[in-house]
């Protein structure tokens, strides 16, 4: 019984960090497009060190409008910044060197990279700018968002869920099956009841039984009585006769 408890201790320890862990990832791959921010996975070294291969990268996205020549503008020369490279809708991260806010333009420049971008970024195709990021999630988010990790990720993520809530479901079911012990208790009592019962019976059999006694004594004294009754009349006759 107690390892069985020990048991039951260590896994529930082991699932609740299995269930935060798993939250928590979700929170950071879905969750933080709550808030306004975009997920990208880094798939090159060109902005490294600052983002390297592997990395997941939170970006807080930028409006057309919103790019101006003003210290208020989210997107300045220095700042890194992620936006659609062409028609294939590719999407890369890049630092940006110079403005052209009359033609709407923005040239950046990988910082692992000698040269500038062959092609400058038009305002329209920013998406906006990385507010944080964290070491080596895109690999997981790469493989759960492409088959056949998302399957696997679904079928991990039912699972967890099944080895959490199981235990309970079981201890619910022995739960409710334990109430039908205690018929022992019961059938003692009622034989104590039936035992009682033959008790008084048998109590009442007995007097019964002395009543009757003492009533067949009562009649066989009365005989007696009677009978000595009756001879002592017949003497006294027979002495009467005698006498005349």
């Amino acid at each position: 019984m107690q390892t069985k408890t020990k048991f039951e201790k260590v896994w529930n320890i082991v699932s609740t960090v299995l269930v935060v862990i798993l939250v928590m990832f979700a929170i950071f791959l879905l969750g933080s497009r709550i808030i306004g921010l975009r997920v990208f996975n880094v798939i090159s070294g060109s902005m490294e060190p600052k983002y390297s291969k592997g990395d997941l990268i939170y970006v807080d996205e930028v409006k057309v409008n919103e790019i101006t020549n003003s210290k208020d503008s989210p997107v300045k020369v220095g700042t890194p910044i992620t936006f659609v490279v062409d028609n294939t809708l590719t999407v890369a991260t890049h630092r940006v060197v110079r403005i052209d806010y009359e033609e709407q333009k923005i040239y950046t420049k990988g910082d692992a990279n000698k040269d500038e971008d062959r092609q400058p970024v038009l305002f329209k195709n920013v998406i906006g700018v990385p507010v944080f990021s964290i070491p080596l999630l895109g690999y997981v988010a790469d493989f759960i968002q492409n088959p056949p990790g998302t399957y696997i990720a679904i079928g991990v993520g039912l699972l967890l869920i099944l080895l959490v809530f199981l235990p309970d479901f079981f201890k619910k079911k022995d739960g409710e099956q334990k109430p039908t012990a205690p018929a022992a208790p019961a059938a003692s009592a009622s034989n104590e009841e039936l035992l009682a019962e033959l008790e008084e019976l048998r109590r009442r059999a007995a007097e019964a039984e002395a009543l009757n006694a003492a009533h067949a004594t009562a009649q066989t004294s009365e005989a007696e009585a009677e009978e000595a009754t009756e001879d002592i009349e017949n003497t006294a006759s027979e002495e009467i006769k005698n006498d005349d």
